[in-house]
């Protein structure tokens, strides 16, 4: 892989975990701590490739409408698979006392979804090697910020549980599930391949995700308890 094929399939992921980092201005985590968020996002495609395996072979997905048949794969078989996955190891942090405010919630969902990210991105380039250069910059547009803005509106819902009084089990639910929704409307809407109307109806989802994930991190930097406009 050269030098500029490489930098497209890495800096996508890299660099919107640098934003999402400035972004936690008034109490930044731990760098250690962030790394192996990253990591960890990255080991999380295997459990995710294994729950798709799985998934996709329950004979309630084997039906014969394909609306249906594509509708299920992509909110059981690969959204739901993967958001479960990223969850199940943003959730390794969620206990910590350096999660210490609602935006960490945002910060490590997006560190470990930015790691998964990533090695799909060279999985991707190295299944179509026919067309790399093709596939990182359509990657680098559209499934990467929409794996971002999936990360963020999980981590915005784990940072209300962690700080919330009342119903966590009920915040951390809402957060995956609000992934797999946006992230399985993502995919079923491209994976009709009815073009264009329903690319554009990807699309929309995506900027709809994208936007919710900009008002999210507002609200969370407003509300931070480390915020010196609150004292």
């Amino acid at each position: 892989m050269g030098i500029l094929l490489l930098t497209l399939t890495l800096a996508p992921g890299l660099a919107i975990a640098i934003f999402v980092f400035y972004k936690d201005k008034f109490n930044r985590e731990p760098l250690r701590q962030l790394i192996w968020a990253f990591v960890l996002g990255m080991l999380s495609a295997i459990p995710a490739v294994a729950m798709s395996y799985g998934l996709g072979e329950i004979e309630m997905l084997q039906g014969g409408n394909r609306v249906i048949d594509v509708f299920l794969y992509a909110f059981i078989t690969v959204a739901f698979a993967e958001e479960l996955a990223k969850f199940f190891f943003l959730r390794k942090f969620y206990g910590k006392s350096f999660f210490d405010e609602p935006f960490d919630g945002i910060t490590y969902a997006v560190m470990v979804s930015m790691g998964f990210a990533t090695l799909e991105n060279v999985l991707y380039v190295y299944l179509y090697s026919d067309v790399p250069y093709n596939t990182a910059l359509m990657r680098m547009l559209t499934a990467v910020p929409a794996h971002a803005s999936f990360a963020v509106i999980m981590g915005y819902f784990v940072g209300l549980a962690k700080f919330k009084q009342r119903n966590q089990a009920g915040w951390l639910l809402l957060g995956l599930l609000g992934a797999v929704f946006f992230h399985g409307m993502y995919d079923f809407l491209l994976m009709l391949h009815m073009y264009p109307s329903m690319a554009m109806g990807a699309i929309l989802s995506l900027a709809i995700g994208v936007i919710l994930s900009f008002k999210a991190i507002r609200i969370h930097q407003h509300e931070s308890p480390f915020n010196p406009r609150l004292f």
